[in-house]
């Protein structure tokens, strides 16, 4: 099937099965009339593949050639695990990891797991949402820390509520998207709306 339709099958699932017209409340504090639970379709299984190459397309796209893609637990976990398992289709082998939101109380006490740390691994930090960007600065800013190398960042929606500036002009950390909300709403806005799923954005 072409990259095109692909992406159309993607956005189509995105629409069906996780955006929401309501009132809502982001964890960010701002109101929304969008609710966007993208785990509802990161989580599926016929998603995933779709998922996967479409972010492998995009960083192709963006020149960014990754060892590892990961980001901020729970949001980028499936993205990350479908990134991988399709980077396998295409002789890549690109592995995944996982940014906790708190450091382990014992162990080895990291935030990153998945991945054996050592200097200068080359990674994109990824998630499924960004509004404001504040997972993935959090995610970028713990990939540095532990000596990654941060090609760019990578978000399933773009909300387009001042993510790529921050995580552009804060943290000089080039930034892209699959889908843009505008896009979303502007496909089959007049079938599958739903019903709201919640009044918070929990995630983000």
């Amino acid at each position: 099937m072409s990259e095109t339709n692909d992406r159309k099958r993607l956005m189509e699932l995105l629409r069906r099965e996780s955006v929401r017209f309501g009132d809502f409340v982001l964890a960010s504090g701002q109101n929304s009339n969008v609710y966007i639970d993208a785990r509802l379709t990161t989580c599926r299984a016929e998603a995933m593949p779709l998922i996967g190459n479409a972010f492998l397309d995009k960083m192709d796209e963006c020149g960014w050639r990754p060892e590892a893609v990961g980001g901020l637990t729970m949001g980028a976990d499936p993205v990350a695990m479908a990134i991988a398992r399709e980077s396998l289709e295409r002789s890549r082998a690109i592995n995944a990891f996982v940014v906790r939101k708190e450091s382990k109380k014992h162990g080895l006490r990291r935030f990153i797991e998945g991945l054996e740390m050592k200097e200068g691994v080359k990674v994109v930090v990824i998630d499924d949402v960004c509004s404001t960007g504040e997972s993935t600065v959090t995610a970028i800013t713990r990939a540095r820390e532990a000596g990654m190398i941060v090609l760019g960042a990578l978000c399933l929606v773009d909300r387009e509520m001042g993510a790529r500036q921050n995580i552009e002009g804060a943290l000089g950390c080039a930034f892209d998207s699959i889908f843009t909300l505008s896009e979303l709403q502007g496909v089959g806005s007049s079938t599958g709306t739903g019903l709201p799923l919640g009044t918070s954005e929990s995630t983000r």
